[in-house]
């Protein structure tokens, strides 16, 4: 909750209250601490040292107040869900929406109702979304509200429950993907270990590397590393570069919490 403080009437017994407390303070909020500073960091760095450590393909968008806010809402944990997932899906718009620019045009000249000659730009034919299950169909309406007719393939990749390593289980894509421009979406990358699997298997397909687009909401750094250590090619077009994801989005969004 967004609240504001109150000044003490005591300042001695304060002080001495402030001294007591920050020596007894527990781990989580010392870890929250911690993030915080991380936090302010990443968003510190300018772009030219966002550039510098994670390459020119990973991006952000702009940190304006509208995306501070809906960041804000969909972290709180007070926000109810029919209100997580109206703002959950503004954001995802903004997110498809910029990833729908990082796709190659063309020119395209179109004749006006009054005859005159407008030199545009056209998408290039050849674009598909591809969805890790379940928290990226959450971005499925997002894509299909901007590109109508666009085709949606899916992949489900699983943890093992002791080893932790991700493993694909399930894909389905267009026959033709090979020759297509992908627009791979999840949502939460805390490790990059889904995304990593899940390109794989793209690759496998005959996709190349410098075709995927992935759209994602939240990112670790830790995750941002590590995905474009391994994809140095791949785009990436993300919200924000946090230390902790907010894992809890796909049961939110989808009302399984």
């Amino acid at each position: 909750m967004c609240t504001g403080g109150s000044p003490s009437s005591n300042g001695s017994q304060t002080g001495d209250s402030n001294e007591s407390e920050q020596q007894q303070q527990p781990a989580e909020t010392q870890q929250q601490q911690q993030e915080q500073t991380l936090r302010t960091a990443v968003e510190a760095s300018t772009p030219e040292q966002i550039l510098a450590e994670y390459g020119e393909n990973l991006k952000i968008l702009t940190l304006n107040s509208q995306v501070s806010e809906l960041l804000t809402i969909i972290r709180d944990k007070n926000t109810s869900r029919s209100d997580f997932k109206f703002y959950a899906d503004r954001l995802i718009r903004l997110v498809i929406e910029e990833s729908l620019n990082q796709l190659p045009y063309t020119d395209c000249d179109v004749e006006t109702p009054t005859g005159a000659i407008y030199e545009g730009l056209k998408y290039r034919s050849g674009n598909c979304g591809v969805s890790i299950i379940r928290s990226g169909e959450a971005m499925e309406q997002g894509l299909r509200d901007c590109c109508r007719s666009i085709r949606i393939g899916k992949i489900l990749v699983e943890s093992d429950a002791n080893t932790h390593e991700a493993r694909v289980v399930y894909a389905r894509f267009p026959d033709d993907i090979g020759s297509r421009q992908v627009l791979l979406m999840y949502p939460i990358m805390s490790t990059g270990n889904t995304v990593l699997q899940a390109v794989n298997v793209l690759r496998e397909h005959g996709v190349p590397e410098k075709c995927i687009i992935l759209s994602n909401l939240f990112c670790t750094p830790v995750a941002a590393r590590t995905v474009v250590n391994a994809f140095p090619k791949m785009k990436i077009l993300t919200s924000e570069l946090h230390p902790v994801a907010p894992n809890h989005f796909g049961q939110k969004y989808f009302g399984t919490d």
